[in-house]
């Protein structure tokens, strides 16, 4: 029997990675708070609810000539401080610790530049699917 080549090797070890690789379904805040205008596409044309939420990204049909299968926002520490940056409510003031922050029963998040890093957040139960 000859040994394998390397160019076979890799490719049944690419397929194998891609066929583990499954998304986790994001949360309904990280989906329903974005606003529809906003949505960047994450699939296909045709592609159902299921392998859409498989692959990791929102679905929602209610809302006519935007992407149906879309980016979520990025996840938080807490759902209630999931949102759009242009939500934020300022909920402290420059160089605030996130500890002090915290404190004050607000969300803190300091990878945006020029924005309220410090925020009030928002009921979780407005969140849907």
């Amino acid at each position: 029997m000859e040994p394998q080549s390397p160019w076979f090797l890799l490719i049944l070890f690419i397929l194998g990675l891609c066929t583990g690789v499954e998304g986790e379904k994001p949360s309904a805040c990280q989906c329903s708070r974005l606003d529809p205008k906003n949505r960047k596409n994450c699939g296909f044309p045709g592609i159902s609810g299921e392998e859409c939420f498989a692959s990791g990204c929102c679905f929602d049909t209610q809302v006519p000539g935007v992407p149906w299968c879309f980016t979520p926002l990025p996840k938080e520490e807490s759902e209630e401080c999931v949102m759009e940056v242009k939500a934020r409510v300022n909920c402290g003031y420059p160089a605030i610790s996130p500890e002090t922050c915290k404190s004050r029963g607000c969300c803190f998040d300091d990878q945006i530049p020029e924005v309220p890093w410090c925020f009030y957040p928002l009921p979780v139960n407005e969140c849907h699917y």
